[in-house]
């Protein structure tokens, strides 16, 4: 629990400018971890897990580590930032792999499929 005001403080503020603009909790004893299945028994720790849970309690993105490698804050905000859009656009917009905010989104349909690559390129993502 004190690692992530530390971490807040000290790290984050450092990668994230203002810090991370979201709680970061502690779970003593791995309850949460259990329900969430990243929990492990015989270690007694928790693996390093990110889930994004939709304003309706629906779990719409996950990732779970093993406790060497860290997890991408800038990731998560990006992630975050996709599910908020594809949420306030009600489905009529999808977010391609590498999208960020301000560039081109997708139309779903039957007629996407297989034709991404006509309206979606890496290039585009890091224009």
């Amino acid at each position: 629990m004190f690692v992530h005001k530390m971490w807040n403080e000290m790290e984050l503020s450092k990668m994230v400018e203002g810090g991370v603009p979201f709680p970061m909790l502690s779970d003593g004893g791995g309850k949460v971890g259990k329900v969430f299945g990243i929990y492990d028994e015989e270690a007694g720790i928790e693996t390093r897990g990110r889930f994004i849970i939709d304003p309706d309690g629906v779990i719409q993105g996950y990732e779970v580590l093993t406790p060497p490698v860290g997890r991408n804050v800038a990731e998560s905000i990006r992630q975050i930032q996709a599910f908020q859009l594809v949420r306030e656009s009600q489905g009529t917009q999808a977010t391609p792999a590498g999208w960020c905010p301000g560039k081109p989104t997708l139309t779903p349909g039957p007629g996407l499929v297989g034709n991404v690559w006509k309206t979606w390129t890496v290039e585009s993502a890091f224009d």
